[in-house]
Protein backbone atom coordinates (compact mmCIF):
# COMPACT_ATOMS: atom_id res chain seq x y z
CA UNK A 1 0.00 0.00 0.00
CA UNK A 2 1.27 3.88 -0.75
CA UNK A 3 -0.42 6.75 0.32
CA UNK A 4 -0.88 10.01 -1.60
CA UNK A 5 -1.95 13.76 -1.02
CA UNK A 6 -4.31 14.72 -3.50
CA UNK A 7 -5.10 18.44 -3.95
CA UNK A 8 -8.46 20.28 -4.92
CA UNK A 9 -10.40 23.54 -4.59
CA UNK A 10 -12.84 23.15 -2.06
CA UNK A 11 -15.03 25.87 -4.25
CA UNK A 12 -14.79 23.69 -7.58
CA UNK A 13 -15.03 19.96 -5.27
CA UNK A 14 -14.87 19.37 -1.75
CA UNK A 15 -14.98 17.04 1.10
CA UNK A 16 -18.48 17.83 1.56
CA UNK A 17 -19.13 17.08 -2.44
CA UNK A 18 -16.86 14.03 -2.48
CA UNK A 19 -19.37 12.66 1.10
CA UNK A 20 -22.53 12.99 -1.32
CA UNK A 21 -21.40 10.84 -3.98
CA UNK A 22 -22.99 8.08 -4.19
CA UNK A 23 -21.54 5.62 -2.00
CA UNK A 24 -19.19 8.57 -1.10
CA UNK A 25 -16.79 8.01 -4.27
CA UNK A 26 -15.77 9.47 -6.99
CA UNK A 27 -13.62 9.55 -10.49
CA UNK A 28 -10.89 11.96 -9.80
CA UNK A 29 -11.40 13.42 -13.23
CA UNK A 30 -9.11 16.41 -14.88
CA UNK A 31 -5.49 15.97 -14.20
CA UNK A 32 -3.62 17.21 -17.04
CA UNK A 33 0.09 17.30 -15.60
CA UNK A 34 2.21 14.63 -16.57
CA UNK A 35 4.11 13.73 -13.52
CA UNK A 36 0.69 13.62 -11.75
CA UNK A 37 -0.80 11.57 -14.54
CA UNK A 38 2.10 8.90 -14.00
CA UNK A 39 1.83 8.49 -10.23
CA UNK A 40 -1.95 7.67 -10.95
CA UNK A 41 -1.21 5.09 -13.97
CA UNK A 42 2.02 3.69 -12.64
CA UNK A 43 1.86 3.64 -9.10
CA UNK A 44 -1.05 4.01 -7.55
CA UNK A 45 -3.32 0.75 -6.72
CA UNK A 46 -6.37 -0.04 -4.99
CA UNK A 47 -6.36 0.57 -1.27
CA UNK A 48 -4.05 3.12 -1.21
CA UNK A 49 -4.62 5.95 0.78
CA UNK A 50 -5.39 9.77 0.14
CA UNK A 51 -4.92 12.76 2.28
CA UNK A 52 -7.76 14.98 0.77
CA UNK A 53 -6.43 18.34 0.86
CA UNK A 54 -7.87 21.50 0.26
CA UNK A 55 -6.12 23.96 -1.80
CA UNK A 56 -6.94 28.11 -1.67
CA UNK A 57 -8.58 29.87 1.04
CA UNK A 58 -7.22 28.47 4.59
CA UNK A 59 -5.26 25.67 2.48
CA UNK A 60 -5.78 22.32 4.47
CA UNK A 61 -5.95 18.49 4.71
CA UNK A 62 -9.25 17.84 5.40
CA UNK A 63 -9.92 13.88 5.45
CA UNK A 64 -8.54 10.33 4.32
CA UNK A 65 -9.73 9.02 1.28
CA UNK A 66 -8.55 5.69 -0.37
CA UNK A 67 -8.41 4.39 -3.92
CA UNK A 68 -11.22 2.20 -4.97
CA UNK A 69 -10.32 1.86 -8.76
CA UNK A 70 -6.73 1.69 -10.36
CA UNK A 71 -6.60 4.15 -13.16
CA UNK A 72 -8.10 3.71 -15.95
CA UNK A 73 -8.57 6.56 -18.66
CA UNK A 74 -9.82 9.88 -18.04
CA UNK A 75 -13.45 9.88 -19.84
CA UNK A 76 -13.85 13.57 -20.17
CA UNK A 77 -10.59 13.87 -22.13
CA UNK A 78 -12.47 13.05 -25.48
CA UNK A 79 -15.89 15.05 -24.63
CA UNK A 80 -15.53 18.48 -26.94
CA UNK A 81 -17.88 20.46 -24.41
CA UNK A 82 -16.20 19.22 -20.99
CA UNK A 83 -12.94 21.70 -19.58
CA UNK A 84 -11.00 18.86 -19.49
CA UNK A 85 -11.27 17.89 -23.63
CA UNK A 86 -7.70 17.14 -24.86
CA UNK A 87 -8.26 17.48 -28.67
CA UNK A 88 -4.98 15.28 -28.97
CA UNK A 89 -6.05 12.42 -27.01
CA UNK A 90 -7.71 9.73 -28.99
CA UNK A 91 -10.23 6.51 -27.35
CA UNK A 92 -7.40 4.33 -28.86
CA UNK A 93 -4.69 6.12 -27.37
CA UNK A 94 -5.43 7.60 -23.98
CA UNK A 95 -3.41 10.96 -22.75
CA UNK A 96 -5.04 10.99 -19.21
CA UNK A 97 -6.06 8.15 -16.38
CA UNK A 98 -7.83 8.42 -13.50
CA UNK A 99 -8.68 6.78 -10.43
CA UNK A 100 -11.74 6.52 -8.35
CA UNK A 101 -11.28 7.36 -4.42
CA UNK A 102 -13.93 7.01 -2.11
CA UNK A 103 -14.46 9.18 1.33
CA UNK A 104 -13.09 7.04 4.52
CA UNK A 105 -12.59 10.02 7.28
CA UNK A 106 -13.26 13.25 8.21
CA UNK A 107 -11.01 15.15 10.27
CA UNK A 108 -12.39 16.80 13.47
CA UNK A 109 -10.92 19.94 12.36
CA UNK A 110 -8.80 20.72 9.27
CA UNK A 111 -5.09 20.03 9.40
CA UNK A 112 -3.99 23.59 7.92
CA UNK A 113 -0.54 24.05 6.06
CA UNK A 114 0.60 26.72 8.38
CA UNK A 115 -0.35 23.75 11.13
CA UNK A 116 2.32 21.05 8.92
CA UNK A 117 4.44 23.63 8.54
CA UNK A 118 5.35 24.00 11.98
CA UNK A 119 5.50 20.29 12.40
CA UNK A 120 9.26 19.04 12.28
CA UNK A 121 7.32 15.01 12.21
CA UNK A 122 6.31 16.27 8.24
CA UNK A 123 9.20 18.69 7.26
CA UNK A 124 10.40 17.14 4.26
CA UNK A 125 6.39 16.35 2.40
CA UNK A 126 6.42 17.09 -1.04
CA UNK A 127 3.44 18.98 0.26
CA UNK A 128 5.90 22.03 2.15
CA UNK A 129 8.54 22.36 -0.60
CA UNK A 130 9.01 25.39 -1.72
CA UNK A 131 7.06 25.78 -5.19
CA UNK A 132 5.08 22.25 -4.55
CA UNK A 133 2.32 22.84 -6.58
CA UNK A 134 1.35 19.47 -7.96
CA UNK A 135 -1.66 18.17 -6.92
CA UNK A 136 -1.25 14.68 -6.61
CA UNK A 137 1.89 14.16 -4.28
CA UNK A 138 3.28 10.82 -2.84
CA UNK A 139 3.48 10.90 0.63
CA UNK A 140 5.94 8.43 2.40
CA UNK A 141 4.12 6.14 5.53
CA UNK A 142 5.72 8.50 8.16
CA UNK A 143 4.23 11.43 7.00
CA UNK A 144 1.05 9.48 6.73
CA UNK A 145 1.08 8.42 10.09
CA UNK A 146 2.29 12.22 11.71
CA UNK A 147 -0.62 13.65 9.61
CA UNK A 148 -3.35 11.32 11.07
CA UNK A 149 -1.66 11.54 14.64
CA UNK A 150 -1.88 15.67 14.30
CA UNK A 151 -5.27 15.21 13.56
CA UNK A 152 -6.39 12.76 15.81
CA UNK A 153 -7.16 9.84 13.74
CA UNK A 154 -6.42 6.17 13.52
CA UNK A 155 -6.57 5.01 10.32
CA UNK A 156 -4.50 1.77 8.85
Amino acid sequence: MRYWLMKTEPDVFSWDDLERCPNRTTMWEGVRNYQARNFMRDEFGVGDGVLFYHSRKNPSVVGVARVVRAAYPDPTQFVETSRYFDPRSAPDAPRWVTVDVQAERRFPEPLTLSRLRAERGVAGMALLAPGSRLSVQPVRPHEWEEVCRLAGVTVD
